[in-house]
């Protein structure tokens, strides 16, 4: 059995480790009878920049405790700070990355309203119609290659070329915003910032570039709307309130990694586990329609494509047998609480017809449940539709390079044959 004493949620090397290591180290978590305290890690050249540490975070590891935190933004705020880490990051660093997920009510209702507005009955409409084109290009431009980087050539190219054709971006800057992501999302992984000290300039140098591509965009739709997600955010108006250009920035960023990165690593994830599960992949393909719906949620679940999100806690308050105080930093780990024993029979089985699935892979119920939950949903069952339709016997051909992260449960690199 697994001793909590053992590893360090804090410390990169952990989640380095393999899956299931992880997974019997947040088993033995949950059977604590109180949410376990981690120090904060120590980051070459991230205080230099700016980044702050503090006393270290509490680790919510239960279902229960997960969704009660999450519905109750007024005491587990998501302003203070980030959402994304431990440390606590310069001003300049928000500038970029301060979207609707580091803000509490009312800003966060007011924005979330706005962007809400946009997606109309006719966005919506265009949204299923080029999911199904893009779905359908990406695969057709793989299937001369014989097999090759499952991630680059088909998992992360869908999601990223869906938002880029929504706000109207110009397919020649596609490869370059797939570079960007990357590098803020794989800030701490070698192969996007070799060099440790670099990470803070570099993740701000590529918000900016972001930024600037949504503002020339902004800028030339001003005096040229077009049908596309730019032109609409740009004219939202609630109750006389718009976006202004930083919020505009700012949810571009947002989509871009966040409805980028949930969706290409719980594709990624899924040919990993429907190749290690052949059983699960011909019930599938037996009867796709049916299946679809719970086959999809159990990918999420089963892969938890986030691992986590940070809470700072706002005044006295008892959860989980602990008593928090103002200032404490939690972290709700999504990875943890899907797989919760209490709440899933047989947690670590990967079985598509699981029903009820209550997982959190979207986030908890509560003001900052995933907006694009729905989205990414067809994003991914559109992906394995077509896929077993033109690729039927397309398979992992190798074990997942995955990203050096404690935040995002990411792959990088996957190897597939047909």
């Amino acid at each position: 059995m697994v001793n909590p004493d053992d590893f360090d949620l804090g410390d990169m090397e952990f989640w380095t480790r393999p899956l299931e290591e992880r997974a019997a180290a947040f088993a033995a978590l949950r059977r604590l009878d109180r949410p376990a305290h981690f120090d904060e890690p120590e980051i070459a050249g991230m205080e230099a920049f700016g980044f702050t540490r503090g006393d270290g975070h509490y680790a919510l590891v239960r279902h229960a405790d997960i969704v009660e935190a999450s519905r109750r933004p007024d005491v587990f705020c998501s302003s203070r700070g980030t959402v994304a880490g431990v440390l606590d990051p310069p001003p300049e660093f928000m500038e970029y990355f301060g979207s609707m997920l580091t803000m509490d009510d009312p800003r966060h209702a007011r924005l979330r309203r706005i962007v809400s507005r946009a997606f109309t009955a006719r966005v919506i409409a265009r949204i299923t119609d080029v999911i199904d084109e893009v779905a359908v290009r990406v695969i057709e431009d793989f299937r001369p290659s014989g097999g090759g980087d499952f991630v680059t050539r088909v998992a992360g190219r869908l999601p990223l070329t869906i938002i880029c054709d929504l706000m109207g971006v110009p397919a020649d800057k596609h490869d370059r915003v797939f570079e960007l992501s990357n590098l803020i999302i794989g800030s701490f992984d070698p192969e996007f910032v070799s060099d440790l000290a670099e990470i803070g300039p570099k993740v701000i140098e590529a918000g900016e570039e972001l930024r600037q591509i949504v503002y020339d965009l902004a800028a030339e739709r001003a005096d040229r709307p077009r049908d596309d997600l730019t032109s609409v955010l740009m004219q939202a108006n609630v109750e006389g309130e718009s976006l202004t250009d930083k919020e505009l920035g700012s949810f571009f960023i947002l989509l871009i990694i966040a409805g980028n990165e949930t969706t290409r690593n719980a594709i990624a994830h899924g040919l990993t586990l429907l190749t290690r599960h052949p059983g699960q992949r011909e019930l599938w393909m037996s009867d796709f329609e049916k299946h679809a719906p719970t086959a999809v949620e159990e990918i999420v679940r089963y892969s938890s494509p986030v691992s986590y999100m940070r809470r700072t806690v706002t005044r006295d308050h008892e959860l989980g047998g602990h008593r928090f105080k103002d200032g404490d930093k939690v972290l709700m780990y999504y990875c943890s609480a899907n797989r919760d024993e209490d709440v899933f029979e047989d947690p670590d089985v990967f079985d598509i017809t699981r029903s009820p699935n209550p997982h959190l892979g979207f986030g908890a119920p509560g003001p900052h449940f995933c907006l694009g939950a729905h989205l990414a949903r067809q994003e991914i069952t559109v992906m394995y539709r077509e896929l077993f339709r033109r690729l039927p016997g397309i398979r992992a051909a190798a074990e997942p390079v995955r990203l050096e992260s404690a935040f995002v449960n990411g792959v990088k690199h996957l190897e597939c044959e047909f």
